[in-house]
């Protein structure tokens, strides 16, 4: 949590703005605001598999999730999921759609649907140590509770 004004280092107080307590200077007036982070992830589909990654990192280490990751400062969430899966997966989706919006309380999750691209074989890199292709009905242990419900989505437009 921040502890000092970022434009004027005065130590911030608590102080209630729109009806809830929030991080103050008391000098120059600044507000801070605790925003969530935005996450966009692809589910990679190829003859009715889904396309995982297993997480190399914490949060979920040794947990599988779709490519993906947080979206940059500036940078369009189509554009972060698209980077991620390549960095992720070597993968060089060109073609995703919306498929569903997340909120697990802390990150709003943008998950997009691609076809894999040819017959592109994915290489586990980046923050993850190994990929594969599981039928939704023999999914490995998830990382996030978001991906069972864009799972479900994807399911129901098939």
């Amino acid at each position: 949590m921040m502890r000092f004004c970022p434009q004027c280092a005065t130590p911030l107080e608590e102080r209630p703005f729109e009806g809830k307590p929030r991080p103050t200077c008391p000098s120059c007036g600044y507000i801070v605001f605790i925003d969530p982070k935005v996450a966009a992830t692809v589910l990679i589909e190829r003859a009715g598999m889904v396309l995982l990654a297993r997480r190399a990192i914490d949060p979920g280490r040794g947990l599988w999730c779709f490519p993906g990751g947080y979206v940059d400062f500036g940078e369009a969430p189509e554009v972060a999921a698209i980077r991620e899966c390549r960095e992720e997966t070597g993968l060089a989706i060109e073609q995703i759609d919306l498929l569903d919006v997340s909120f697990n309380g802390r990150v709003i999750v943008i998950t997009y649907v691609a076809q894999a691209p040819g017959e592109a074989v994915p290489i586990a890199a980046d923050d993850a140590d190994m990929v594969g292709w599981f039928a939704p009905d023999d999914l490995p242990p998830l990382a996030f509770e978001t991906m069972h419900q864009a799972i479900a989505l994807w399911q129901g437009r098939k």
